[in-house]
């Protein structure tokens, strides 16, 4: 018989929140600064999900901008992202309704990002989603950030849940990567951003259309 799921962690950027318009917008203030041209939506976008100082590297080396120019140029994103963090960002369809099914079933819900914590949190303030959540961890909570598990166990930990009877939701290689280390069973929305990593891990994990589809699933008990 399989374990029953007592907690679901989630990924914020890609899988509850489409926050990649205020992320690229705030890339493209930075490079403006730098004096470097805007990049492509797409490119940007690509660049989500590994955490801001990757994200601002690629941003540097797409741009032929000198890595020794870092440290400023992640002071201006991170100054940047404070003014537009929330200002264009939607929740995902289904997200809503597939939180708020899992707490009427007695789920407990926490948000486990490589976004910065206060980032995080002041999105999901803006989002109005914080009040799903029991705990939040970002990017700079556990020292490491995911594909590492650290994050995931530290949630654990704050949740009060085992892995065994907790699963990760998320929308990238980086999350399935993550999950399995923890270990935990691990489902990827299909609407994501994906983004670089193995695309073969994604067959290890159960892919869902919405969020809507995810407390069936899991009474259902279906297998990663």
């Amino acid at each position: 018989m399989a374990t029953p799921v007592r907690a679901v962690l989630f990924d914020l950027d890609g899988t509850l929140v489409d926050s990649a318009p205020d992320i690229a917008a705030a890339a493209n203030r930075m490079l403006a600064q730098l004096e470097a041209p805007a990049l492509a939506f797409d490119t940007i976008k690509a660049f989500i999900g590994n955490g801001v100082p990757t994200l601002v590297r690629r941003l540097l080396a797409t741009s032929a901008i000198d890595q020794r120019d870092y440290p400023r140029a992640l002071a201006l994103f991170e100054r940047h992202y404070d003014a537009t963090n929330g200002v264009d960002s939607r929740v995902f369809p289904g997200v809503v309704e597939g939180l708020r099914a899992l707490l009427d079933g007695g789920v407990t819900l926490a948000c486990v990002t490589n976004k910065p914590h206060a980032a995080a949190a002041a999105l999901l303030a803006k989002t109005g989603l914080g009040c799903y959540f029991c705990a939040v961890v970002g990017g700079d909570s556990a020292g490491v950030m995911k594909p590492h598990p650290a994050p995931l166990l530290l949630a654990c930990r704050l949740t009060g849940v085992h892995c065994a009877e907790s699963v990760l939701v998320g929308d990238s290689a980086v999350d399935v990567a993550a999950a399995l280390a923890a270990p935990m069973q691990v489902y990827i929305v299909r609407y994501g951003y994906w983004g670089e990593g193995d695309p073969a891990r994604l067959h290890d994990a159960t892919l869902i259309d919405t969020l809507a589809q995810l407390p069936a699933l899991l009474r259902a008990g279906t297998p990663v």
